[in-house]
């Protein structure tokens, strides 16, 4: 049956002058093979909102309309990306400090408490207006995440390391306190500004050994029996407040600390089994009540080589598995190892590092089975850290964005995966029929993934990271005939989630574009 299909779909006489006859390839959606439940899309506020927030509204419109809305303009192309899930930073108090914070001045955060335990909720206005923004748009879910405790209570005095070491920067007596103030801060933003926390993470980057050293930007190691006595806690303060949220834990620097032990000691290693493994009685979080049954990580630092980038999330795809808990990925920018795309410095509006990062989110998806997927900054300055590029002349007091490339091609994911969304299987097939093994996951040619969204349609993305135009046919393993809306993210001018037509299965890829097929 399904070799007939397969057959049928690629009855066509004439193939493209751009692609030989060996090249083609049928790419076969399994939909008796379903996988994870896809959760979010998203991107993170740091720290850029604490100024567009306040932006004049102009401005501020187009950022929110490009990050969040799932609206069409009239020629029917997307207005926005439909992000799904909003990372809102909650910060440690740097700001208040000043340069005694020995933080830069464009990552220093507002801390809603205050030194004398009073709080003045009417800070972080510009990241509050953000947040508002994002509900007004319908953002169904809000994720809070911290770098730093209250610099009140840290062992320094600060947000960040300065040097002190690999454990966490928080008084051994403000454990409890800072549960409180991460609970307050929850209650408080949905009583003042309308606004539901769905998620909140308590620690970032904890086994990072970046902010062992510091100053640049508010953060904190800590080790793993730390992170539980945290996350106990808070779970403590949830449940007796009667609050909703769920606490998310690791968010680890690297992926490799979650499986095994990474430029740091036993005690920051092997999180994914200390937090989620029974037997670890100092370190288990799974008896929290309100705990996701997830583990967070970062993708940095393992996206190069190509084999060493599926390898490390198949690990973990089936070390989360065994202990019946999901993976969540939720952040991501470029490093200076991501050489083949010149590393992090200067930004790029077009399709060099779009490519690049899509490749990561098909391979976190796909070989890591990823429920969320969050990239870092959301508008960031001349570094390959922002969806969107902010320009201003008077110290970000005003200014203007600017899209990009990569903002869009995460959109050819965000804005057509809908939360409650389920992948499924691809399947690449040669002209006669036969399995192309891992056929569908070429990371120099095209890769593919499929969907099928809650509303029950399906929706395929295909990746053709070559510089040759690529023949593609996608057809369903029931024998369901399908017609295709197609919206293309390329380095062709205009074509930024462009609607480029319809098909019934059979068309060509563009060189070095990202295709979303939307069933009709």
């Amino acid at each position: 049956m399904l070799r007939n299909i397969i057959l049928s779909v690629m009855s066509f006489v004439a193939l493209s002058s751009y692609a030989a006859a060996e090249d083609v390839r049928t790419f076969v959606v399994r939909t008796d093979r379903p996988r994870q439940t896809i959760e979010h899309f998203g991107a993170s506020d740091a720290w850029s909102m604490k100024y567009i927030g306040l932006w004049p509204e102009k401005q501020q419109r187009q950022v929110a309309d490009w990050l969040f809305s799932t609206e069409n303009d009239a020629a029917g192309k997307p207005k926005g990306i439909g992000l799904s899930i909003w990372r809102f930073n909650l910060g440690a108090g740097s700001e208040e400090q000043g340069d005694k914070a020995e933080i830069q001045p464009g990552t220093r955060t507002e801390c809603f408490l205050n030194a004398d335990g009073t709080y003045d909720w009417s800070k972080q206005k510009g990241q509050i207006r953000f947040l508002q923004l994002a509900k007004e748009s319908g953002v169904p879910y809000i994720l809070a995440f911290l770098n730093s405790p209250p610099v009140y209570f840290t062992q320094n005095g600060l947000a960040t390391n300065t040097g002190r070491g690999g454990t966490l920067n928080l008084r051994s007596d403000c454990y409890d306190d800072f549960a409180k103030f991460m609970a307050s801060s929850i209650e408080e933003i949905e009583k003042n500004h309308g606004i539901h926390i769905d998620y909140i993470s308590p620690l970032n980057e904890p086994d990072g050994h970046w902010n062992w050293l510091g100053p640049k930007q508010e953060g904190t190691p800590a080790t793993t029996r730390e992170v539980a006595l945290v996350t106990r806690e808070l779970d403590k303060q949830i449940t007796k407040r009667k609050l909703s949220t769920k606490i998310l834990v690791n968010e680890s620097s690297d992926l490799r600390c979650l499986l095994g032990k990474h430029m740091t000691d036993w005690e920051r290693a092997n999180e994914l089994a200390a937090l989620f493994t029974p037997d670890s009685t100092d370190t288990y979080v799974g008896k929290c009540s309100n705990v996701v049954r997830a583990i967070a990580g970062h993708s940095y630092w393992t996206n190069t080589p190509l084999d060493f980038m599926r390898s490390i999330r198949h690990a973990l795809r089936d070390s989360v598995a065994k202990l019946g808990i999901d993976y969540w990925q939720t952040e991501l920018c470029i490093m200076g190892n991501d050489e083949e795309i010149g590393g992090g410095g200067g930004y790029d509006f077009g399709m060099k590092t779009a490519l690049y990062v899509a490749r990561v989110i098909h391979s976190d998806l796909v070989d890591g089975n990823a429920r969320s997927w969050s990239w870092w900054r959301s508008v960031g300055g001349d570094y390959k850290d922002g969806l969107i590029r902010a320009y201003s002349v008077d110290d970000m007091k005003t200014g203007y964005p600017v899209d990009s490339k990569l903002m869009w091609t995460l959109g050819n994911y965000s804005r057509f995966v809908r939360p409650g969304a389920v992948r499924h299987d691809v399947e690449a097939h040669a002209a006669d029929g036969t399995v192309v093994t891992d056929g569908a996951n070429d990371m120099k040619g095209i890769m593919c993934s499929a969907y099928k969204n809650k509303n029950g349609k399906w929706v395929v993305v295909a990746i053709n990271y070559s510089e040759a135009v690529k023949l593609f046919d996608v057809a369903l393993s029931d024998g369901e005939k399908l017609t295709w809306t197609m919206y293309r993210t390329s380095d062709v001018s205009g074509e930024s989630l462009a609607p480029v037509g319809s098909t019934d299965g059979h068309t060509e890829l563009a060189p070095r574009s990202v295709t979303t097929f939307v069933a009709m």
